[in-house]
């Protein structure tokens, strides 16, 4: 069974959902806040505020995000960026032994637990921003708060 938590923040309201207590997805909404009594989606709640409050730097929660073995490894790949540092497509590729960098780039905009797996600190290889399925804005809020500088 799958349980579902919106949420507002500072940089837009948020949906959680869990199944047997992991994370499946996480991502921006327009939906209004939908509260559940569920201690794990609680827990996730409360490291995003934590994150967006600049108290935490990693999240402990247990992820099961669905993809392709492939987006699978992207996304293992970008759980391998520490908080405050980017990483290009092409550098991420090279540094992960991942091949293709569209591919990269495809994986990570198909990234359905956002924030957690911080697939916002990868950018262009450019210093340009790129893309961001949560919108620019919130990339750069998100990079800003990390403290990384970019184009």
């Amino acid at each position: 069974m799958e349980n579902t938590l919106v949420f507002k923040t500072k940089i837009g309201s948020i949906e959680l959902k869990e199944q047997n207590a992991m994370l499946i997805s996480c991502q921006f909404t327009k939906k209004k806040d939908y509260h559940v009594n569920n201690k794990f989606l609680n827990k996730c709640k409360k490291e995003i505020l934590e994150y967006l409050d600049g108290s935490r730097k990693k999240f402990s929660v247990k992820l099961n995000p669905k993809g392709t073995a492939f987006q699978k490894k992207v996304w293992q790949g970008l759980q391998g960026i520490s908080y405050g540092q980017t990483l290009s497509y092409k550098n991420m590729g090279e540094k992960f032994n991942i091949k293709g960098y569209r591919a990269i780039g495809n994986a990570n905009g198909k990234n359905p637990i956002c924030i957690i797996i911080p697939c916002h600190r990868v950018i262009a290889h450019d210093g340009t921003l790129g893309g961001y399925s949560g919108g620019l804005d919130k990339k750069e809020k998100l990079l800003k708060l990390e403290g990384i500088s970019f184009n």
